[in-house]
């Protein structure tokens, strides 16, 4: 837990989530540029099927159509895996505890750094779904409207947005689980203002 105090204050451990398109990496960004160490858990995924043995697992279960000419097609996987509850369960407990070990090592050596971050902070898309809040001092909640939210995820190219919406909580339900929630109606400024002010908030 977070420990005040001069140059043996710990860095508080905080998780940034939000629904799809709410703009979690631009907030992230911001958390960087106003001193925070930061890291996403989406892209710790991204890197883990690039290993072969996950990659071999997922062919193994899935079958090749996951992996053409060798490479994880991530939309394809989530197509095939999130179809069943059985083949969900299945990929959470391969993928989940390697990015738990993964954010660990990446907290211990953070923490360990001179001078100290003011925050240490994980993007965590599904924190509430998969029961993770109780593992960070603090929580973050992004939210934007709605139409903002589904004009972003299509730009991006995002595959099947309502069969990805479905599998996570309402955004007003993460935003009633977040210790902290910031608007991302604004521009970059104003997100940043505000995720300065909770920082503050949490004293650092």
């Amino acid at each position: 837990m977070m420990v005040k105090g001069g140059a043996d204050q710990v860095p508080p451990f905080i998780a940034l989530t939000g629904g799809i398109g709410a703009g979690k990496s631009t907030a992230l960004a911001a958390l960087e540029r106003l001193g925070a160490a930061v890291i996403s858990s989406d892209a710790m995924v991204h890197a883990l099927y690039d290993l072969a043995e996950v990659r071999d697992a997922v062919v193994a279960k899935f079958g090749p159509q996951v992996a053409p000419g060798g490479v994880v097609d991530r939309g394809q996987l989530a197509t095939v895996a999130f179809a069943t509850t059985e083949s969900r369960a299945w990929l959470e407990a391969l993928i989940w505890p390697l990015v738990r070990d993964g954010i660990s090592a990446w907290r211990k050596g953070t923490e360990a750094m001179d001078p100290r971050p003011r925050a240490l902070v994980v993007e965590v898309p599904l924190l509430f779904e998969g029961g993770q809040e109780s593992a960070y001092d603090a929580t973050i909640a992004v939210t934007a409207d709605e139409h903002v939210r589904r004009a972003r995820a299509s730009a991006r190219g995002h595959r099947a947005v309502d069969e990805r919406e479905a599998r996570q909580l309402s955004q007003a339900d993460k935003a009633a689980r977040a210790t902290y929630v910031v608007s991302n109606d604004g521009d970059i400024d104003e997100l940043q203002r505000e995720l300065s002010s909770v920082l503050a908030m949490l004293g650092v």
